[in-house]
């Protein structure tokens, strides 16, 4: 595992993957038409009652259609994390970008853990897949995959900030702080909306001193 740090998203080939992205116009309105339904029945019924059958149903395709561009449904979730995974790298890229200072560095967790937050309290159907990571080896692989893109995110920002600091010490400040980080998310989504929001409070207040400590 490569410890620059450098934020590129590695698409390597691994099952639970489209069997193909269509070009056409026609062929790109069906694909998404599957990812629509998909979504709806996976907020329905979670994404371990999704049933291809039901898809097939439900958006008024064949089975050959359907597996045209999808062999199976574990390459429907795996399409809808990442299409969602890339919205949150998208705001924790235009966070660690605003960061010159430590004092910055927080604030930038402080949002990051705040859009996280009312991310997944908009979108039941990611929510229920990232709960799902801890069952399913194909969507445990996908978080796995996101939470290092993150750390290597923010590494690149400690290593701009504090150059001369061991580059292991900061993988590692890293790696834990965007694990903490989700895990406080995951947490707080768990509960009502009250309890959720005060968790998040909680968290950023205990975080900011903690990275700072770390720092030093």
């Amino acid at each position: 595992m490569s410890e620059q740090p450098v934020a590129t998203r590695r698409r390597q080939q691994h099952s639970g993957q489209p069997r193909r992205i269509p070009s056409q116009q026609r062929g790109r309105e069906r694909f998404e038409k599957i990812l629509t339904v998909a979504a709806e029945l996976i907020e329905s019924h979670g994404s371990d009652g999704l049933k291809m059958s039901e898809i097939v149903e439900k958006a008024g395709l064949s089975f050959g259609a359907l597996y045209q561009y999808f062999p199976d449904k574990s390459s429907i979730i795996r399409t809808l994390a990442e299409r969602f995974n890339d919205e949150g790298r998208r705001c924790v890229e235009v966070e660690l970008a605003k960061v010159t200072d430590a004092a910055a560095l927080t604030a930038a967790l402080a949002n990051i853990a705040d859009e996280y937050y009312a991310f997944f309290r908009r979108e039941p159907v990611m929510r229920d897949i990232w709960h799902a990571t801890h069952t399913d080896k194909l969507l445990q692989q996908i978080d796995a995959e996101d939470m290092e893109f993150h750390a290597q995110a923010f590494l690149a920002v400690l290593v701009r900030l504090w150059p001369d600091r061991d580059r292991s010490e900061l993988l590692a400040i890293a790696r834990l702080t965007m694990q903490l980080l989700a895990a406080a998310v995951r947490y707080a989504v768990s509960l009502d909306a009250e309890e959720g929001d005060a968790a998040i409070a909680l968290f950023k207040k205990m975080q900011g001193p903690d990275i700072g400590r770390l720092l030093r």
